[in-house]
């Protein structure tokens, strides 16, 4: 490979070397792109299924961690958090259509303030999408250590397994990882409604009495009727990274935009679709769950929360086969997160952000088969340092608790330099065709920005979350280092390099 002026059938940029950012673009010729293609598959309802599928379990576990707080602390903090996410997806709507690339937030950082923001975005984002199925498949065992009575050292089994199915569906190819896309997340739906149902005509439903069981300090009432705010407004912060969770990842969906055969029409409608079908779940979990046995207290510190909602309703010998199936619910988020930390590897290392052999993908599946298998790796890896770190019996408060802030933390560094792309994207590009546009315009990103700062600088300054952040930190530094090192000399002309390059102006086609 050489460096320099381009001539038919190379993908290279104009000649002069090295930019004003340090960065050198390397000539690489069709045969790359020949080893990277991907297959066009998703519509619109496969891209609902693909939102939603990939946020689901936060309504099956992780969320409740919150309720430490107290009730009143999560339910404010989940009002906040979801104001920040129809900002943010509302956002990402007009921007997806616009910068149709599996890049995503990288491209979408790339394209408005250069190859450095759009490596920062790249990598805040590769840590919320490595991390975030580490924790769901944490919670997966958690339940699956309950319903089989295995003992606590027993979950590592169950991560390698669960990583080396879900891992291996999304290699054999888009078509089998859409279609069980959208089985598991309606089956995933299906019981959390059964579930909503069932306690409303349970007769055990006591808001008062379950949901308002914390007095001030986190002491158990046990007739209830306690405070809404326990530990006061502040315990509304400590909630906020618990809120995400009923959210999280739901901006995954631009990363199947060349997998998607229409993705200037159907995006913007899988993206809305989407978060307003988690927004009415995620009340209906937060309400229901609680207002029952048993109450905030018990779920405040459990690593499968809705089990403990169906022992409540139907005892323990059942509630273990309807938890069987809830697993379901934590198994769609598994998925579909794994097809976006491919997608996302697979684009950042496409353009040579991270070492290109990782973007080759299967020669007749067309999947990023090496992407898929280095963030597998990737996860499991600090998922045993901590678990060998804290000890098999920290259980969910230590162990999930941890990955879950590390994977916010990542998210809200995203979440920010997203919402500035589309300002910045806003002022550079009017004349850029935007199939759609947010209601919210730049006030909705604006906002998206504050929410997400507030959030990060919570984790930075309580002692709770602060491990979790210096470990992203930590890796950031890593990261960086390898760019200015390395990196940064081997950028190759991607789809969003190019359309980046060009200021919007060249037409948009996959390789």
């Amino acid at each position: 490979m050489s460096v320099g002026q381009g001539n038919p059938g190379v993908h290279a940029p104009p000649a002069g070397g090295q930019n004003a950012a340090g960065i050198t673009y390397t000539t690489v010729d069709e045969s790359y792109f020949e080893a990277r293609r991907l297959k066009r598959h998703a519509r619109v309802w496969s891209l609902w299924a693909l939102g939603v599928g990939a946020v689901i379990s936060g309504h099956y576990s992780g969320w409740n961690l919150g309720l430490a707080n107290g009730f009143g602390a999560m339910f404010f903090a989940t009002i906040i958090i979801a104001i920040m996410y129809l900002g943010l997806t509302f956002s990402l709507a007009e921007m997806s259509p616009a910068l149709p690339h599996t890049g995503g937030a990288y491209s979408f950082a790339r394209t408005s303030m250069g190859p450095w923001a759009g490596y920062i975005t790249g990598i805040a984002e590769n840590i919320e999408f490595v991390l975030t199925p580490a924790v769901i498949v944490f919670f997966i065992s958690s339940y699956l250590g309950t319903i089989f009575e295995t003992a606590p050292a027993f979950q590592p089994v169950y991560w390698f397994l669960f990583y080396a199915l879900f891992v291996g569906l999304n290699i054999v190819g888009v078509e089998l990882s859409f279609r069980v896309t959208v089985t598991v997340t309606l089956l995933a739906l299906g019981v959390l409604a059964a579930f909503y149902l069932s306690v409303l005509f349970s007769g055990q439903l006591d808001f008062s009495r379950w949901a308002l069981n914390i007095g001030p300090g986190g002491a158990e009432l046990p007739e209830g009727n306690g405070p809404f705010l326990p530990n006061g407004l502040g315990s509304i912060l400590a909630s906020l990274p618990f809120a995400v969770w009923l959210f999280l990842a739901i901006e995954q969906l631009p990363l199947a935009a060349e997998e998607s055969h229409d993705p200037q029409r159907d995006m913007p409608k899988g993206i809305i679709a989407g978060i307003l079908t988690l927004i009415a779940s995620a009340f209906l979990v937060l309400f229901l769950n609680t207002s029952i046995a048993p109450g905030a207290v018990g779920l405040g510190k459990s690593g499968e929360p809705l089990l403990d909602g169906f022992r409540t309703l139907f005892g323990t010998d059942i509630a273990k086969i309807l938890a069987a199936i809830a697993v379901i619910g934590l198994i769609a988020s598994f998925h579909t997160i794994i097809f976006a930390f491919g997608r996302q590897i697979y684009s950042l290392s496409r353009a040579g952000y991270f070492p290109s052999f990782l973007s080759v993908t299967h020669g007749e599946r067309k999947t990023p088969h090496v992407a898929l298998i280095a963030g597998a790796v990737l996860g499991l890896l600090v998922m045993l340092i901590i678990w060998f770190s804290a000890g098999a019996e920290a259980g969910a408060t230590v162990i999930g608790g941890t990955l879950l802030n590390m994977a916010v933390a990542g998210a809200m560094l995203a979440y920010f330099m997203q919402g500035m792309s589309y300002i910045v994207l806003k002022r550079k590009f009017p004349n850029l065709h935007r199939p759609y546009r947010s209601p919210f315009g730049v006030a909705g990103a604006v906002v998206c920005m504050v929410i997400a700062a507030v959030t990060l600088y919570f984790q930075l300054t309580d002692s709770v979350f602060q491990t979790a952040v210096i470990g992203v930190a930590v890796y950031y530094a890593v990261m960086m280092a390898y760019f200015l090192v390395i990196g940064r000399h081997k950028l190759i002309l991607s789809p969003e390099e190019e359309f980046a390059l060009t200021k919007g102006e060249s037409e948009y086609k996959s390789y």
